[in-house]
């Protein structure tokens, strides 16, 4: 299977594509990529990390050895989420981070992402120059001898939730007087043992913890989605649990289930983080293109406006950056922050949520019924290799050419009775096809629907 490359990272199935090769030559690109930005007077800083894939070890292993023979000194995070690599890189003054994680992806697969001295997704142009290096080969990204890298350790967790306490509205006293019982769905990774350190940090004392063993073999598919999550519903609902909350393997993503076992939605996240965070700090609101039109109405009742982006974090980023957006994310459960770091970050959320419900009282199924009622379809079609997904999108778009149509990332129609968004995916050989409407029937059939015309055309 080919690698895919794009601005969620590069990404394969191990032994498969992504193998020793691969890692060598990409990370190598990446570190002389860091070496051109930083110059000849010293040699860069690289935070490593991992999610608890079985490959994980191998993988950083490899990367690391990598970056120290092409220069550049490594700080090694060892087992760390996403955010906490990224945080990491404003811990150290990094230059850079490089995470190992295939994300939602199923165990097999794992990934590179690459991270700037920001701690933020390199764009298109950054992740273009080093995807140019890495076809150039390895050969002239070698150091000598005398200008071999560094290499050290850290746990990156602490800062990470330090820097989420010193939050202005996060305050764990609060929280601790609500006296939270909370179920985790630890997914087997990184979030087993991150998202219980925060929920302790937060004043949360009784959790429970399900598929906490880090193994990286995953108890159910890694996605956190209705279907996936069917364990957690349950105990949540025969504990009497407050609230549920499930990870992805990296814990960039993050859902709830409401008290009562009930999906929260993934698509809700960022909405209720959102509801919060303007109510405390006025501003507008990022967000991607296949996210749920209720960001638009949370964001009204507090008299904000809504930017959108392309899908990916790094454009979200770019959009929230260019509005002075005080919150944002995407309606995979990625909540952003920009007063901790612009990336998702499945830890923050969860402070953020905890702290609305302690404040306002409020059950977390109170809170979903005071929100708009949609539902989301989230369908797929596989792309065989005689499909031309560039002239399927551009036919698709042509058909809606009368409507309201966006070409900006894919093609999204938007419709009175809902939307849909058709694009190619960023991490899989796949054309996404989403849909929103009043009802999960209405937006399965419109699903449906753009599916058959996508393949008719």
């Amino acid at each position: 299977m080919p690698l895919i490359a794009s601005v969620s990272g590069i990404r394969g199935v191990f032994g498969d594509g992504l193998d020793p090769s691969a890692l060598v030559r990409y990370a190598s690109a990446f570190g002389a990529w860091l070496r051109d930005q930083v110059g000849a007077d010293r040699a860069p800083l690289v935070v490593v990390g991992r999610d608890g894939r079985v490959t994980g070890d191998v993988c950083a292993r490899l990367v690391t050895a990598t970056l120290q023979a092409a220069g550049c000194d490594v700080v090694d995070g060892g087992l760390a989420t996403t955010p906490s690599v990224a945080m990491g890189v404003i811990k150290h003054d990094a230059d850079g981070a490089v995470i190992l994680s295939a994300s939602h992806n199923p165990a097999e697969w794992n990934a590179l992402k690459l991270l700037d001295g920001n701690g933020e997704f390199l764009g298109p142009d950054e992740g273009a120059a080093v995807l140019a290096l890495a076809e150039d080969g390895v050969e002239t990204q070698t150091v000598g001898y005398q200008r071999l890298g560094g290499y050290r350790t850290d746990d990156l967790l602490p800062y990470h939730i330090e820097k989420i306490l010193e939050l202005p509205y996060v305050d764990p006293e609060v929280i601790r007087e609500r006296g939270f019982k909370v179920v985790v769905d630890g997914i087997n990774s990184v979030g087993a043992f991150a998202i219980p350190a925060v929920l302790e940090a937060l004043g949360v004392s009784d959790v429970e913890v399900l598929n906490g063993e880090v193994t990286g073999l995953f108890a159910h598919d890694p996605e956190p989605l209705p279907a996936h999550i069917t364990g957690l519903t349950s105990r949540v609902a025969e504990a009497g649990a407050d609230l549920g909350v499930v990870v992805d393997p990296d814990a960039d993503r993050l859902a709830f289930v409401e008290d009562g076992g009930r999906f929260f939605g993934e698509e809700l996240t960022q909405v209720i983080a959102a509801d919060f965070v303007l109510g405390k700090t006025p501003g507008p609101v990022g967000t991607n293109l296949s996210s749920s039109r209720a960001i638009e109405d949370v964001a009204a009742r507090h008299r904000q406006r809504v930017v959108r982006s392309p899908v990916g974090e790094i454009h979200v980023v770019r959009a929230m950056q260019e509005a002075g957006a005080v919150i944002g994310g995407e309606g995979n459960g990625g909540v952003i922050l920009p007063a901790l770091h612009y990336g998702r970050d499945a830890l923050v959320g969860v402070a953020l949520v905890l702290q609305f419900l302690a404040e306002t009282g409020r059950s977390l199924s109170e809170v979903r019924d005071s929100y708009p009622s949609y539902a989301i379809a989230k369908h797929k079609v596989a792309l065989t290799d005689d499909m031309d997904a560039g002239a399927l999108l551009a036919a698709l778009a042509e058909r809606h050419a009368d409507g309201q149509v966006s070409t900006v990332d894919g093609v999204k129609v938007d419709l009175d009775e809902g939307w849909a968004h058709v694009r190619a995916s960023n991490t899989e050989p796949i054309l996404r096809v989403y849909t929103e409407a009043a009802s999960p029937e209405a937006a399965d059939a419109l699903a449906e629907r753009f599916k058959a015309e996508l393949l008719g055309g």
